[in-house]
């Protein structure tokens, strides 16, 4: 059996010689001790390191896929950094708002905006608007006839790109909630209604294809066929959205950001496409940035089956695993370079046999009620999918820099869970 991988850690991630795991100086068994668990623990710096790397490979505006993770610490962050923001909800283009993230830095998205929506959104100015239906483009034109509003608009095309990822996150098939198909003859249809319109003006097309894509190929298809849509119609901008996948677990390989930028940059080239192209991360630029930390409740020996460790969250702060079938680590942070030569299956405290959060998971064979077991890899899609089922709390969020580590977003109380009762 073998230790945790290190790449799976933040990038700012050190073992002590007693094997204790501190992020960006912060010892985080003590982080446990005082904020409590579960906790996520994000390393800031490799945050701020990511937005960077994507800033400065792609010649189009990068906007963070805000959500991957969001709260207001985490708009500002990479507002600072120089990103825009996309939100995808009333919900996100709020804490956006309340981030004073200036509008023209925020992109719309949304299968089914409502008028209130998009109301919402021209109203704060938001740089752009990506459309996704003729009843939204029906909506646009009635907010203009009462507002007068014009906004810059993207059509999201659905190129009929297989991104060989997870049927719930493949968004390029013509089969798809999400935008208009190229194939069917849709895109073009949407493409000559939006440019006719008084109601908005049309600066250019979308596309993304999914997410957790590891094959670059996917997304160099993508460019030729909506690079392809663009060219006629004279439209300057295109977006490719975000989907690229992270390693979750040992034996598995990504792609970095700068090889991702190669890979479409050598696409438009070949397609003779020459405007900038924006790019939407998300995971690629948080998912590894942070670990969770929960306390070992239960452990159940079930001699010639397995062994069940049970601890104090589950389901409701991590539902990949339920949703998708999604692959973690694990590995006890006081003995973080240790083998981890026992075979488990983590789980958490839900009133569900389904409630899952490490499949097959290893750690040292003397864990022990009362330990602290981390997953790393769990900064994106796990506190911003999370619920309150059962009444369970939701996690307080720390971020770790220069030894330093600032509560971010408070754990929920009892009394939280009682707020929106009448």
């Amino acid at each position: 059996m073998s230790s945790l991988p290190q790449h799976l850690l933040p990038d700012n991630a050190s073992v002590g010689p007693e094997g204790r795991l501190s992020i960006a100086g912060c010892d985080v068994l003590d982080l446990a001790g005082e904020f409590g668990t579960p906790l996520f623990v994000y390393d800031e710096a490799h945050m701020r390191d990511r937005c960077r790397q994507a800033r400065a490979e792609f010649d189009g505006s990068v906007a963070y896929a805000s959500k991957a993770f969001l709260c207001l610490a985490m708009a500002r962050l990479v507002h600072e950094e120089g990103l825009d923001l996309d939100v995808a909800t009333g919900g996100e283009l709020h804490v956006a708002q309340a981030a004073n993230v200036p509008g023209d830095r925020l992109v719309m998205h949304g299968n089914n905006k409502s008028a209130d929506e998009l109301a919402a959104a021209v109203e704060a100015g938001v740089g752009r608007i990506v459309v996704d239906s003729f009843d939204e483009l029906d909506r646009l034109d009635a907010l203009h006839a009462t507002t007068g509003a014009r906004p810059r608009v993207l059509l999201r095309i659905t190129p009929g790109v297989e991104a060989h990822t997870h049927e719930y996150v493949t968004t390029g098939v013509d089969d798809t909630k999400f935008g208009f198909t190229a194939s069917t003859g849709l895109a073009d249809a949407a493409i000559r209604r939006a440019q006719e319109a008084d109601s908005m003006e049309l600066v250019g097309l979308h596309a993304h294809i999914g997410s957790q894509v590891f094959e670059l190929r996917s997304f160099q298809q993508a460019v030729e066929v909506i690079a392809g849509f663009a060219q006629p119609y004279g439209l300057p901008e295109l977006s490719l959205g975000g989907g690229l996948g992270v390693a979750y677990v040992e034996g598995e390989s990504a792609p970095t950001i700068t090889e991702w930028a190669a890979a479409i940059a050598e696409a438009c080239v070949s397609a003779g496409f020459t405007a900038p192209v924006s790019v939407e991360p998300g995971r690629a630029l948080v998912a590894a940035a942070a670990v969770t930390l929960y306390e070992v409740g239960t452990i159940k020996e079930l001699s010639g089956i397995r062994t069940y460790v049970s601890v104090d969250g589950g389901m409701s702060d991590n539902p990949r695993p339920v949703l998708y079938g999604s692959g973690y680590e694990t590995f006890l942070p006081r003995a973080t370079d240790r083998d981890r030569d026992k075979n488990v299956r983590v789980v958490g405290k839900h009133c569900e046999s389904g409630d899952l959060l490490v499949r097959d998971g290893r750690v040292p064979s003397d864990i022990a009620v009362g330990d602290i077991l981390a997953t790393p890899v769990t900064g994106a899609y796990g506190h911003s999918m999370g619920s309150n089922y059962n009444k369970v709390l939701r996690p307080a969020v720390v971020f770790a820099r220069n030894g330093d580590a600032r509560l971010v977003v408070r754990r929920e109380t009892y009394e939280d869970l009682l707020r929106n009762d009448v």
